[in-house]
Order: structure tokens, then sequence, then C-alpha cells
């Protein structure tokens, strides 16, 4: 055969190009044909093993996570959406205490009555109006509103917190004879059997004329421990000027001021403006008018509402202080700017203590205000400006308010109960895994490793799961709630958030999970999870946490394999990095902001618990498929 090919090759091609071009041709098919076999044969048995021979299998394999307790010795709390204030003690966490420090806002050069001060002070004398007003201040009341909700899933007028069953419009929440969504139609109060308050039930009565209509129910948010407790609430002046940007940085960044700031503590305090004792009012706060209208004899106005808002604390504060560094510096420079102002008054601390019992709020700061009411002099021609003789100078009256859109910084206090948590911190800090992981908002936080104690990008185990042919169709990391330790269920978290701890940023599955809940936005985000979940006993049991990209990027693409951190979770939306600082350390850490704004928390068993927890040990499962 070989001396054929020769004798073939000598008579038919006489040139070495000749020959250069058969042999090239003869490369290039010759390659064409083994990608078309090698495709070809890798194509066919995959796919006669799906459809026929269903190798593919689908596995579980559970791969050691170890876990490390962390404790912030303070995190950043100015720019937080809320202001917490008050106490509570938990069996497990200790003594948790709060208040807040917060600088009032004005616009750019107010002034008061209806004239600025220059036109007061140097007024046209053929003006008759320009007269010395002599603004004074008849009220300044402190209003710091609560969280409330009206969700109404039945639209039968009753809010779900008060309906007995809120997905009925047939029900009947105050037991008389009328359907909740026939008194809400008929005008009548579906909370009351006895909507006018006349002694004649709802069913019987043919005249509810006296009810009024316009009376709001709300459902009370982030309210901790006994409601009904009473407690002091005290309001001073605060001394020192908060500034927006940092002395130490050469004014160029952010100023953060951290949670052990507590400027009464230090002095930073002048005149008392409110000390006294209080108990908390959920309902609507109805303001009257004041005086009865003469034009109207059949009416008494007095005792007609002119205004309602929404449920708050609402305590009158000290007028005198207003008049002083608001009124009578109008046309000054210290009303001139917003800065200047808050360099003149520089702000409120707010204060809670001597509580009956246990009560901790979560206020909306937000729509927080100092309202101040004050009354001036108006010149009153009577209609007639040339007719002096009927001239009178009569009392008008005004308000404003005043707003918490400065900078607002909440002090937050922890004192742990339990020494053996600090047992546990310090043998974190040298890198001993915990058998269990304390959570609590603002104070103590998990690390999580995966794979490895040590070396997590360098490790048998992980060379190991890269080398495999596995497709990672899901992988879930799972704390246990620690059924040893009293959780109140109370204060126990709802939601738990999983983060990159070295840097704070959220984890690929995060970012990628697009879902949403109808149950407000805490639940948002369900596929990525840390909600908490509950038993057959319908117990809290567990947390569990989607981060099948994050694994899936760590095994088959060599990703980093992060340290990971794990917090309490108040708003899943609300992932703002903020600055903290741990025990032993001096070092800033990305702190996701969710993750301090409530005092709640979870004892969870770690990676390294005793015999008798070791099935809820922390695990990360993987469910793979293999051929």
């Amino acid at each position: 055969m070989r001396r054929f090919i020769l004798i073939f090759i000598a008579k038919n091609f006489k040139s070495k190009k000749q020959l250069m071009r058969l042999t090239t041709n003869l490369f290039v098919s010759l390659v064409c044909l083994l990608l078309y076999a090698s495709c070809n044969q890798d194509y066919t048995p995959v796919g006669e093993s799906l459809f026929q021979d269903q190798t593919i299998k689908s596995l579980k394999e559970v791969v050691p996570a170890f876990t490390f307790q962390k404790k912030l010795r303070k995190v950043q709390t100015n720019g937080l959406p809320l202001a917490q204030l008050g106490k509570i003690n938990h069996p497990v966490f200790g003594l948790a205490e709060a208040s807040f420090t917060a600088q009032l806002n004005i616009g750019n050069n107010p002034f008061f009555g209806n004239h600025r001060q220059l036109l007061e002070d140097e007024p046209d004398e053929s003006d008759l109006n320009l007269i010395p007003e002599n603004e004074r201040v008849t009220s300044v009341y402190l209003e710091i509103p609560f969280f409330t909700n009206q969700q109404d899933s039945d639209f039968d007028g009753v809010i779900d917190d008060l309906d007995v069953d809120p997905n009925d419009p047939e029900s009947n929440s105050d037991g008389d004879e009328l359907t909740d969504l026939f008194e809400f139609q008929a005008g009548l109060n579906p909370l009351s059997e006895d909507s006018d308050g006349d002694g004649i039930l709802d069913h019987n009565d043919s005249d509810n004329s006296g009810y009024q209509t316009g009376d709001t129910s709300y459902g009370i948010d982030s309210i901790y421990g006994n409601r009904a407790a009473s407690f002091s609430l005290k309001v001073y002046e605060l001394t020192a000027y908060l500034n927006s940007l940092d002395p130490v940085d050469n004014f160029e960044t952010n100023q953060a001021y951290y949670s052990t700031q507590d400027y009464f503590e230090e002095g930073f305090y002048g005149r008392g403006l409110f000390n006294d004792k209080i108990q908390l009012n959920f309902e609507e706060t109805r303001i009257n008018f004041e005086e009865d209208d003469p034009d109207t004899p059949d009416i008494d106005e007095s005792t007609q509402v002119e205004t309602r808002i929404t449920p708050r604390i609402r305590v009158p504060i000290d007028i005198s202080f207003f008049q002083e560094n608001l009124i009578d510096k109008e046309g000054t420079n210290d009303l001139l700017t917003p800065d200047s102002f808050q360099r003149a008054m520089r702000g409120l601390i707010i204060r809670a203590d001597d509580f009956s019992d246990d009560l901790y709020m979560l206020l909306d700061i937000q729509n927080a205000e100092v309202k101040v009411t004050y009354e001036y002099d108006v010149y009153q021609t009577q209609g007639t400006l040339s007719d002096l003789t009927d001239d009178t100078i009569e009392v008008a009256e005004k308000d404003f308010s005043l707003i918490f859109n400065g900078i607002r910084i909440n002090t937050l206090k922890n004192t742990l109960f339990d020494g053996a948590i600090q047992e546990r911190i310090t043998n974190s800090n040298n890198n001993t895994p915990v058998d269990k992981i304390y959570i609590q908002s603002g104070s103590l936080m998990g690390k999580v490793r995966l794979f490895s104690q040590e070396n997590q990008n360098e490790n048998e185990l992980l060379e190991d799961l890269r080398s495999k042919p596995w497709l990672i169709n899901q992988a879930n990391l799972i704390f246990y709630i620690d059924p040893t330790t009293s959780n109140t269920e109370e204060l126990l978290a709802l939601r738990l958030y999983l983060f990159d701890y070295n840097s704070g940023a959220p984890l690929s599955d995060y970012i990628s999970d697009g879902s949403v809940s109808d149950f407000g936005r805490n639940a948002n985000k369900k596929v990525f999870g840390g909600l908490l979940e509950f038993d057959d006993a319908d117990l809290p049991f567990r947390y569990k946490f989607n981060i099948t990209n994050h694994i899936s990027n760590i095994i088959r693409n060599d990703s980093t394999n992060i340290d990971l951190g794990l917090v309490v979770n108040a708003d899943i939306n609300n992932l703002t990095p903020i600055k903290a600082i741990t025990e032993f350390s001096e070092e800033d850490l990305l702190y996701p902001l969710t993750a301090t704004l409530n005092p709640i928390g979870a004892v969870l068993v770690g990676s390294h618990p005793d015999e008798l927890l070791d099935d809820k040990r922390v695990r990360l499962e993987i469910i793979y498929s293999s051929y």
C-alpha cells in the first residue's frame, strides 16, 4: 500500500508546489473530519443518557460552614430614616436603651406676621399697615408621629389590625347585628355597637347623626414592650454645633456620628424645654376650633373638630425659649440661612427614662416637627382708608413648623447580661468558631466562612469541588434557631440579611432577585430569602438563604470565597452602607443601614454546637446534577 502511494505521487505530482498544495488540503480535511467526529461523538452519548439511560442524577452535598461571633463597638447612626427612643430588657441580649439628638431646620430668611422686620423698624408713614407687629408665641408643640398603617385587605372600612377577619367584608368586628361592610357604607362605626354613643344600638337606632364619620383608626407599627407603660419624657436644648463635614478630613467628607455619642452625658445640654411623665396615646389627635362662631348660633364650633392628625407623641414645650431664640430674632443674621439658624439654635436632645415597664419606640422622625403658634398685631382700616376714626389694631394668629431634616443622631446603648457572649466574641477574634451566633440589631453580628476555617480560597475541599463535573442547581445556607435559648418571639427578628463581610456589598443572588411581595418592603426578594420560617407546630425554627449564584461562581468560575456577614434586617430594600467599628478593631466596617433600625435579634445554632444540637448546626446544602 505504501509503495502504491509513493508511485502515485511520483507520477502525478511533478513539482514540489503541487505536492505542497496536496499536503495542505489533506491536513485541513483531516482536521475538519476530526472536529466533526469529536462533536458528533460528544453530542450523541449525552443526548442518549438524558433521554434513554437517564444517567444525570440530582444529588445533595452538605459543605462545612464555620461561624464566628462579632460585636460592634459603635455604629454610625446619623442619617437613619427613623428615631429610636426607650428601653427594653432582653433575657439574652440584655438592656437596650435609645435616645436621640436632632437639628431643627427653617427656610431662608423667614419673617413673622405680615411684614419683614425691616419694614416694622423703618415704616413708610404713608402706609398705615406698617406698624410694629409685636409677635408673641402662644404655644409650641413637639410632635413626633408613630409609624402607622391603614391596610384594609377586604375594603370593609376596618383596618386589618382591628378586623376580626381581614379577608371577609361580611365579618362583624363589633359583634352587633350589622356586618362591617354594611356599617361602613351606612356611615356608621364598624368597631362600635353604638356609633353615636346615645345608648341605642346601631341596628335599632334611626338617628346616628351624632357620629363623626371623619374619625380614623390606625394600626401602630414598631412599638415593643408594654404600650401602656408610663415614662418621663425630657427635651433639652442642644448646645453643641453639629457639623455636616468632618474636620478631621479637612472638611472634605461627610461627618459620621456614632451610636456612642451622648451629648447629654457629655454635658452639651442647656435649658430644659419639657420634663414630665407621659403615656403614649395611639388614638387620632383631634383639635377643635378655638372659638364658637357667633354667626352660627345653632352650632358650637368649639365642640367641632378642626384638625385631625395621626397618632404621635405630642407635648407642649417651653414658649419663652422659642420667643427669645426665634421670634425675637426676626431680621437678624441668625435666621438668614438654615446653617446660620442651626449655629444659633443648635437643636434638641430628646430622652426618656423612669419607665414603669419596658417600652421601646421607633418614631417617624422624618415627619416630626416643632409647631410654633404666635399672635401679632394687625392694623385694620375697616375698609375706609380715608376715615381713620374707626381704625383698630386687632390680633391675628399664624403658625409655622421647624422640621427635623438636619443631622439626626441616635444614641444606642446595649448592656450584655450574658458573660458567655463576650467569651465567644473573644474566641472568635482568635479565629475559633462558635457554637452559637448572637444576632442583634446595631450590636451583635455573625461572620460565616465557607469550605474551610482558614485559607478559604486555597483548600483541598474547594479544589475537589471545582474538579467535579457538577451542574449546581441550588445552594442554600441554613441557620437554625437555638431551641435551648429563650428567643422572645416579640423580639425575634423576622428577617436576617447576608452580605459580603469585607466590602459591605450585597451578594449576586440578592442583586438578581426581582421578586416582590404584598406583605411589605421587608418581604421582597423572597427568593434570596433570610425570612423567618415556622415549623409544623407554628414555632419559629430557621432562616434560609438561597445563594446559588454565589456558590456557582466560587466553584465554577473560581470567584473569591469571601467571608459573609449576618445581621438583622429591617428593610430588605434599604441596604445603604454605613460605618461601624467592631470590638478589638479601629478599622471601619461597611455595615448595612437596615441592621440598625430596631432592638430585635436572634440566637442561632453555630457551626460547632453541642452534640445534642448537631442536627441543627449551620449548613451549606448544594443540590447538583452529575453524570
